[in-house]
């Protein structure tokens, strides 16, 4: 019952530091030192970023996370690099018998120095992935309450970046419909076109040239004359 309330306190604590973290980068920081206070066995932590294969480190306890991920970079395997694709949570109790990595697991374990770890994935996105990547000394195992305790720690820190990338995009929406109303206010001033005409060359113009309407609203708006053919 202690260890359960401890447990409690300290998701409490959390939450109150993720809300009072300046940015993005400061939340993950964050949540990357609570899972190695909050998990029992977990003795590394860090939030990787896969993009399109190119595994980026986002935020870690130390440097063994940025090593592990440059072998997965550099070996093309392991668990970042799967967890979307098999399940949200990849657990390797033993890497010393792990055979899905078999040039990666052996070489984290004997050069790195790791006994188990695990990859859970946090967000997904059209271009990319975050997982929390949690690794333990050798000598040490996780169990199944480590994994427990991981799942919530991915889920709040899920709830986080979606939210980020929510006000992200909701930002982007809002400036790229301010530029577009600049370029239909020059376009119904130089061309005696009104909104709607001005917005349906805008589209025929991203049509025919290929190029997004925010591109060349920012151009017209910029500039003030048409953009050049081609």
């Amino acid at each position: 019952m202690d260890d359960a309330r401890q447990l409690l306190g300290g998701f409490a604590q959390l939450a109150q530091a993720l809300a009072a973290a300046r940015d993005e980068d400061a939340r993950l920081e964050v949540a990357v030192a609570a899972a190695v206070e909050l998990i029992a066995r977990c003795d590394h932590a860090g939030l990787t970023v896969n993009q399109k294969g190119r595994l980026v480190t986002r935020a870690s306890s130390d440097d063994l996370v940025c090593r592990a991920n440059q072998l997965q970079t550099e070996l093309g395997e392991g668990p970042c690099l799967d967890v979307r694709r098999d399940q949200n949570t990849l657990v390797s109790p033993a890497l010393s018998a792990e055979r899905r990595w078999p040039a990666w697991a052996p070489r984290v374990h004997h050069d790195l120095g790791v006994d188990s770890m695990m990859s859970l994935l946090v967000y997904t996105d059209e271009h990319s992935y975050g997982a929390l990547s949690l690794y333990c000394a050798q000598g040490s195992r996780f169990d199944a309450d480590d994994v427990a305790v991981a799942q919530a720690l991915a889920g709040q820190l899920s709830v986080i970046i979606a939210a980020e990338m929510q006000i992200d995009q909701l930002g982007l929406a809002l400036h790229n419909r301010t530029i577009i109303g600049q370029a239909q206010g020059v376009l119904m001033e130089r061309y005696d076109m009104t909104a709607d005409q001005a917005f349906d060359y805008l589209r025929r113009l991203s049509s025919t040239s290929n190029r997004k309407v925010a591109v060349l609203a920012a151009e017209i708006a910029r500039t003030r004359r048409l953009p050049e053919p081609g």
